[in-house]
């Protein structure tokens, strides 16, 4: 309450006074100037938060771009894989054919490495070969003739002998050395099996270069792509808007609420001034309520520094989600170059993939051709054993015949002459089931006709020696 004093008293209260309306003064324009700055703040904060959303949508929409991309690439990825896997598949299945059917040759092979032939059956000697010769001249040979069969006109150091005593071996005499005969192998070409096994192998090499051509694109592809999913940037996390603007405006209405308070603060104090100066007297309680209210002005100056200091912050959490969507935009956006470029190296990849299927299916169809002609041969030569015991069992029952026919020649003609005709068939029929499979130069007398009698050999005719066969030879083919 203030109560009229003389001039002196109250010119002595006004530069207090005067202090006391500077920093009222001076506290309101800090207030003014903190609430304009919050009111930028704010304004900011609102277009940020629109450009914070707007980002947002673009960042997610260009993920989902990259997911979409990338799981292409994955899928093209495993596409190659699949089918070059189904390839590897037909490769070994293919192996897995050939070993079964090279091991049937080489078992086949074995076996006739294990079967002797009597050197009386690869004589070259005309006169001395019951069989006769089919070559009348080395330039009638022709060594393509023989495949997959060799040449068994080998030269031999008993190729001049003239002795006829060897076609007449009788079973009493003992066995002779037979590890200089001949086997079944000897008359196969094996050189010409072997260019053939080394045909498939080459055809067989090729099919890996084809195969090569692609192996390292699955890989290459799932390394590029774990590369891409790796350097994506994190997802951002956006702030709730709302929660920033409930925030921004309950500070705001505070800094109001203060800044109210320092106007009517320096109002009063404005006033205060005014009527001291009119020469109004306060009293010393006055004073001290006026003190009291200026000593607030640091608490309340603060409080709106605190204020700012919180719209400051949210608004530089959205300035910062905004700056990090921006590099998240333009990483996803070099990301999406990337992958379009990717994109270009996949159809290259692709279409080698095609052109590797392609050779591939080729290359495994002459491959399964090789198979048929291992089989031929295993079939080939299984039929030559086969033909060959056969042989030694017609030579068996040749023998036979012959001895039977020498008993009962003189008293029998017409009988011997029948069994003649029946034996010219059953020659006949032989040749026509076996000869196909035997080389021309194993036993050549197979051809020959039975022995025509009469009471001595007919004239003009030579008597058909036919060699013994040893019967340890017919036990293991009967």
């Amino acid at each position: 309450m203030t109560t009229p004093v003389d001039s002196t008293a109250a010119t002595s209260d006004q530069p207090h006074l005067v202090s006391l309306v500077l920093q009222s003064k001076k506290a309101l324009q800090h207030g003014e100037m903190f609430c304009s700055r919050a009111s930028i703040l704010s304004s900011s904060s609102a277009q940020v938060a629109v450009d914070v959303l707007a980002l947002d949508a673009k960042v997610r929409w260009l993920s989902n771009a990259v997911l979409e991309q990338l799981e292409l690439a994955a899928h093209v990825a495993k596409s190659i894989e699949q089918k070059r896997g189904e390839l590897e598949r037909q490769a070994e299945a293919w192996d897995a054919a050939r070993t079964e059917r090279t091991d049937a040759l080489d078992t086949v092979l074995e076996s006739l490495s294990g079967q002797v032939v009597p050197p009386d059956f690869y004589t070259t000697a005309t006169e001395l070969s019951p069989f006769g010769s089919q070559h009348t001249s080395d330039a009638e040979h022709d060594p393509d003739d023989t495949a997959p069969f060799g040449d068994p006109l080998a030269s031999s150091p008993t190729e001049t002998v003239r002795n006829d005593s060897r076609f007449r071996r009788t079973l009493g005499v003992a066995r002779p050395d037979r590890s200089t005969w001949k086997t079944l192998r000897d008359f196969v070409d094996e050189r010409k099996i072997e260019d053939v096994l080394d045909s498939i192998e080459s055809d067989r090499s090729a099919l890996d270069d084809i195969l090569a051509r692609t192996s390292d694109y699955p890989e290459s592809l799932f390394t590029t792509i774990s590369a891409i999913r790796t350097n994506a940037p994190v997802e951002i996390i956006v702030p709730s808007i709302d929660d920033i603007f409930s925030s921004q405006e309950a500070a705001s209405a505070k800094m109001a609420g203060h800044l109210e308070s320092l106007a009517a603060h320096y109002d009063q104090m404005s006033d205060a001034l005014s009527l001291s100066e009119a020469g109004e007297e306060y009293t010393e309680d006055d004073l001290q309520d006026m003190n009291r209210d200026t000593d607030e002005l640091p608490a309340i100056i603060a409080e709106l520094e605190e204020s700012i200091l919180s719209i400051e912050a949210t608004n530089n959490q959205l300035l910062g989600v905004k700056k990090a969507a921006q590099q998240q935009l333009e990483t996803h956006r070099q990301t999406l170059d990337d992958l379009d470029e990717l994109g270009e190296i996949m159809t290259e990849m692709l279409e080698r993939q095609q052109d590797v299927e392609a050779e591939s299916s080729k290359q495994l169809a002459l491959m399964h051709q090789h198979l048929m002609t291992i089989e031929g041969l295993q079939h080939r030569f299984t039929s030559y054993q086969y033909a060959y015991n056969k042989l030694l069992l017609e030579l068996a029952r040749r023998r036979q015949y012959q001895d039977a026919a020498e008993r009962i020649v003189e008293g029998m003609i017409s009988q011997l002459d029948a069994m003649t005709e029946e034996e010219r068939l059953l020659r006949e029929e032989f040749n026509a089931e076996h000869g196909q499979y035997l080389p021309e130069d194993v036993c050549l007398f197979i051809q020959n006709a039975p022995t025509r009698w009469t009471v001595i050999t007919r004239p003009g005719e030579h008597r058909e020696v036919v060699p013994g066969v040893e019967q340890d030879l017919l036990l293991e083919v009967s």
